[in-house]
């Protein structure tokens, strides 16, 4: 029995027209792809939040909704609006202090941190090297490398009303996700099992536990970071500790940590002459800088049943090749590539027969 004749120019035609029509709808929705992408990840991290919130006000999705929008707004508009009109109130006296750091006078480094085991001996050497030049020459050496970090900052950031309305598009797409999240679910499942049958399927379901887990970890950790780190500061008597608090978190989820914050402002301390507030600083910024050592891993593999070392890859990595979104987006795109080849190394064992057969 012949088969019949396949079709060339129909099925090139096909695919040619298949593919421009998927390009040209990246193209259109270009404008919200990043704010649809931190929409989806937010929205998946905190679904069972919004499932429990739901529980608890007798059952209504549109109250949660409510709630859950709230929220965010409260987690991503408020912190940096008062971050930026408390650095505007407080124009002048910052314009000051940069005017006066200049003529700073380092003093000498204090015995017990140069004794300092592993850090000592390259923090004295450091600090000896500064006090020689002068603090006019140390800066003018940083200058190129703060001019390429405000650079960097400006193209990721591109204006505060830019960053306000990127924001407002999250809460908004955010919210319709959290009142839909059960049909666009159903939706992104079936979609798997149309791939990969049951084994897509179950593709779809752990690239959400792996969100989710790498959520838990890396927000998680950033806020209890940001908040011991903020405290720290308070008690000390640092200036503006409400807005290097919410600096710290923001560096902290861009894998930066809080050390950025936390050392200048032991340095800072010091130079006052608080020494007692300044030691108790640097044993704060010891404890808070090394807490997520122990404390991210232990949340991330808490919410996602992956190799370790694998979503650590995928956050560092993602973050390096596509920015905040890629601290999602890379263990979401390592995990689904592991279960993949799992599962083919998997279907290509053959079983081993019983042994003594009969």
């Amino acid at each position: 029995m012949s088969r019949p004749a396949t079709d060339l120019t129909r099925t090139v035609l096909a695919v040619i027209f298949i593919g421009g029509l998927i390009v040209a709808s990246l193209w259109i929705l270009k404008p919200f792809l990043g704010a649809l992408l931190w929409a989806t990840m937010v929205v998946v991290a905190t679904w069972p939040l919004m499932l429990a919130v739901q529980k608890r006000l007798w059952g209504r999705r549109a109250l949660a909704v409510a709630v859950m929008t709230v929220a965010l707004l409260l987690v991503l508009i408020v912190p940096l609006a008062l971050a930026i009109l408390t650095i505007v109130d407080n124009a002048p006296r910052i314009a000051g202090w940069i005017a006066a750091i200049t003529e700073l006078e380092i003093p000498q480094l204090p015995k017990w941190a140069a004794d300092l085991p592993l850090v000592g001996e390259p923090i004295a050497v450091l600090w000896d090297q500064v006090t020689a030049e002068g603090i006019a020459t140390a800066l003018k050496r940083l200058q190129p490398y703060a001019g390429t970090l405000t650079s960097w900052f400006v193209g990721e950031v591109g204006g505060v009303g830019m960053l306000f309305l990127q924001f407002l598009l999250v809460v908004a797409i955010a919210a319709i996700m959290y009142a839909y999240g059960e049909t666009g679910a159903a939706a992104v499942r079936r979609f798997g099992r149309r791939l990969g049958g049951e084994r897509g399927d179950q593709t779809v379901t752990l690239g959400a536990q792996a969100i989710r887990g790498v959520a838990l970890g890396v927000v998680v950790t950033a806020l209890v970071q940001s908040i011991l780190g903020g405290i720290g500061l308070a008690i000390a008597g640092v200036p503006f500790a409400a807005v290097l608090t919410a600096l710290m978190f923001m560096l902290c989820i861009a894998q930066l940590g809080v050390l950025p914050v936390l050392v200048p402002a032991v340095v800072w301390l010091y130079w006052s002459g608080a020494s007692v507030a300044g030691t108790f600083l640097l044993v704060v910024t010891v404890v808070v800088g090394t807490l997520d050592n122990f404390l991210r891993p232990w949340l991330i593999k808490k919410g996602a049943d992956l190799p370790l070392l694998l979503i650590l890859a995928g956050v560092i990595g993602g973050l390096l090749a596509f920015g905040l979104i890629g601290i999602f987006v890379g263990p979401l795109v390592l995990a689904v590539a592991y279960t993949l080849l799992g599962a083919w190394i998997a279907q290509g064992e053959a079983p081993h027969p019983p042994a003594g057969g009969g």
